[in-house]
């Protein structure tokens, strides 16, 4: 019996130890809880205007200067090529001529204009937007930092997938396990690094492709000048850049309309002047017979061949200068039939005089990074339809074989070429991609460490309002990357050096998975603890495609965002207040977003800019037919608590005259002892490295160097 009693004894301690637990975690839950509530306050709905079809046609012409200058000067060099050797028989050139229409019908017209653009980021293309797509559809990002309030921003658009669908199960399956998310991200880097190894290049080649003409009437011109010029052209085009691209696409458009026109118009001419024959070339049934004939050495020619579609990634990527629409229109009805003339152009021209193969441009080095994006760009491709899309799972596969058919086709001919030149592009890919990778994997492992060091809520409140210091005048602006909890570097300091200032805001420069966040949703801000402790945490949330600025002037929007955040919060107070106290008298209530909100101009709150106060009536928190004595009741009380409101105002205007001082952790990352070799490699020596050749965080936000305070840390990991 007394065994049985102190079995229900010890079980009755671990029950209370376990609700206790429960309790604490409750309780530290409610001190700093997400800011669902903040988000929804500055959630803004703007929809997409329509363009005129004057507005279309001019954005049209518009990318043309943009988008298609790498698709537009492939002619230059595919037949040479694809015939380095010579031609053999005319009927070659016919089915070199058929694989070049069905490559630009298949892939730039059919898979990329058509379905790859469609898969964007708000207008935004390339492979990393399809990460983030993909990213804000399911778990897949490394850093776990996800809010749902990051949910509400206007540019985080994303759909549900029903439960037992076949993409809830890829999604369940993606998310799985932790490798399967490097392996993701791996897959991206390696063609956004593919994709830069490629345009490193591919201004070069195109640019001395089109000045190699020159030596087509003066053969025994020397090689350097052609060079030279080639070399004054690039200086030249570069240096427009900096003009933006609205004058750039103006300056050039004409530029590449009159080529196209030109090459458009010849291929015209050199088709009824030479031989109307190739035109049977548009039946594919020549493919079939090309590599029948040549075998091994027309496999190999798809090198050559595949420099016919190059600049469609671009295509993709550029999509974010001008709408959709007017980039498949534009290539439809343009650039597509100029380019099939062209090409078409060339074979009657190269039938019938097979000894000009070199003549018919000039180009030597082949584009091998293009295929690896367009791999990369399936793939991923893949899950878009999957996820995003919601497709079913028979029009995927389908999409997929068809695309990897094409794709591994010439990825296996180019491998034949890599000694040829073609491994310059890999090797600065390799090189990028190392970067890349090391700099995430240390980034993700100090994220980690921060959030097994973040100091305990309980922790700080028990230090009591003074938090156990002395309160000097002034606003500490704490940098930390956690969005949620008390950092480490927090603790360190107030260990360190026993005073803090009288405000404190904890603040969060976060990343999102979209390519911008508006201005008006930047920052998100939540008090933190009891009003005494004059503590808040502030948010400031930025897309892949935002940039710092000095300009930007962040301390003090920063601040701006915490000044209408109290004004906000005082003003919900007394309002809910006064709707408690005066309810059997006026029995509506007003959310938060009718308040904030509300489109009736008698009902309006208009909050200005930093240190002024709400402009507003004090009969807008009741309704017009209220008696006489709620409105003298609700006007006394609100006014009561609106000084309140301004008391604290003034003490948060008086602390920025003090002055603000960014915190800021002054962090050295090294692996831990006994980790592998390679480990230590990437964190001691190349991402130290990389940290040093960056520029540190209070660069990137503009912070003066004399309200700068580094807090000194080590980080093993």
């Amino acid at each position: 019996m007394a065994e049985k009693v102190e079995v229900s004894v010890t079980e009755g301690e671990s029950t209370i130890e376990e609700r206790d637990r429960e309790a604490m975690r409750e309780f530290e839950e409610g001190l700093d809880q997400p800011m669902d509530e903040e988000a929804d306050m500055l959630k803004d709905m703007h929809r997409e205007k329509g363009l005129s079809v004057w507005m279309l046609l001019r954005l049209s012409f518009q990318s043309l200067g943009i988008v298609y200058g790498d698709l537009g000067t492939s002619p230059l060099y595919v037949f040479y090529n694809t015939f380095p050797d010579g031609i053999d028989d005319s009927e070659d050139v016919i089915g070199a001529l058929s694989l070049i229409i069905y490559s630009l019908l298949l892939i730039p017209l059919i898979k990329y204009v058509f379905i790859v653009c469609k898969a964007n980021d708000n207008g935004q293309g390339g492979t990393l937007a399809i990460y983030s797509l993909l990213c804000r559809h399911a778990n897949v990002n490394l850093i776990p930092n996800q809010q749902r309030s990051d949910e509400d921003l206007t540019t985080y658009s994303r759909t549900l997938v029903a439960e037992g669908s076949f993409a809830a199960k890829t999604k369940k399956w993606l998310e799985s396990r932790h490798s399967k998310k490097r392996a993701l991200l791996v897959i991206v880097l390696l063609g956004t690094c593919m994709m830069i190894g490629d345009g490193i290049l591919t201004p070069a080649i195109s640019v001395l492709s089109a000045t190699g003409g020159i030596r087509v009437n003066n053969p025994k011109m020397s090689s350097d000048i052609v060079v030279l010029v080639s070399v004054i052209l690039l200086i030249g085009l570069f240096s427009m850049q900096h003009y933006g691209t609205d004058k750039v696409g103006w300056l050039f458009a004409p530029i590449v309309l009159i080529w196209f026109l030109f090459i458009g118009a010849t291929g015209i001419y050199n088709i009824c002047k030479h031989d109307t024959s190739v035109l049977k070339a548009f039946s594919p049934t020549y493919v079939y017979w090309y590599f029948k004939r040549r075998g091994r050495h027309g496999w190999i020619s798809l090198g050559g061949i595949l420099l016919s579609i190059t600049g469609t990634e671009a295509l993709y990527a550029d999509i974010s200068y001008f709408p959709l629409l007017a980039i498949q229109l534009a290539f439809t009805l343009f650039v597509f039939p100029c380019l099939l003339l062209a090409y078409c152009g060339q074979a009657a021209y190269l039938v019938t005089h097979k000894e000009h193969y070199k003549d018919a441009f000039y180009a030597s080095i082949p584009g091998t990074a293009v295929v690896v994006v367009m791999l990369v760009t399936t793939l991923l491709m893949v899950l878009t339809m999957l996820l995003v899309w919601r497709l079913h799972w028979i029009v995927v596969l389908v999409f997929a074989i068809l695309s990897l058919v094409v794709e591994l086709s010439y990825f296996s001919a180019v491998l034949l070429k890599i000694n040829e030149g073609g491994w310059v592009p890999l090797i600065i890919a390799a090189i990028c991609l190392l970067v890349m990778f090391v700099w995430n994997y240390v980034t993700v492992k100090k994220y980690e460490f921060e959030v097994h060091s973040k100091v305990s809520m309980s922790w700080i409140l028990g230090l009591g309002p003074s938090l156990g210091l002395v309160r000097v005048p002034g606003i500490g602006l704490v940098h930390t990357e956690l969005a949620s909890g008390v950092p480490h570097i927090f603790s360190h300091f107030i260990t360190n050096l026993p005073a803090t200032h009288s405000v404190v805001v904890f603040v969060c420069v976060k990343n999102l998975p979209v390519y911008t966040v508006p201005e008006e949703e930047r920052f998100l801000v939540k008090r933190i603890g009891p009003k005494t402790f004059r503590m808040f945490r502030c948010v400031a949330r930025y897309g892949y495609k935002d940039l710092h600025r000095k300009d930007d002037n962040f301390e003090n929007k920063l601040l701006d965002s915490l000044f209408s955040f109290i004004q906000t919060e005082k003003m919900m107070e007394s309002y809910s207040n006064y709707s408690n106290s005066a309810y059997s008298l006026n029995h509506t209530q007003v959310s938060r977003e009718e308040l904030i909100c509300n489109n009736n101009n008698n009902n309006k709150v208009v909050f200005s800019s930093m240190f002024d106060y709400p402009v507003s009536t004090l009969d807008t928190l009741v309704s017009a037919d209220s008696p006489p004595s709620s409105m003298s009741f609700s006007q006394n009380y609100i006014v009561e608590e609106e000084e309140e409101g301004e008391d604290e105002l003034e003490f948060l205007k008086t602390c920025k005259e003090s002055g603000v001082v960014h915190i800021m952790g002054n962090t050295v990352v090294k692996a831990r002892k006994g980790s592998l070799l390679p480990k230590k490699i990437a964190i001691n020596y190349v991402y130290r490295f990389l940290a040093k050749m960056c520029r540190a965080n209070s660069a990137i936000l503009h912070v003066p160097h004399e309200t700068l305070l580094n807090v000194g840390q080590v980080y093993y990991v």
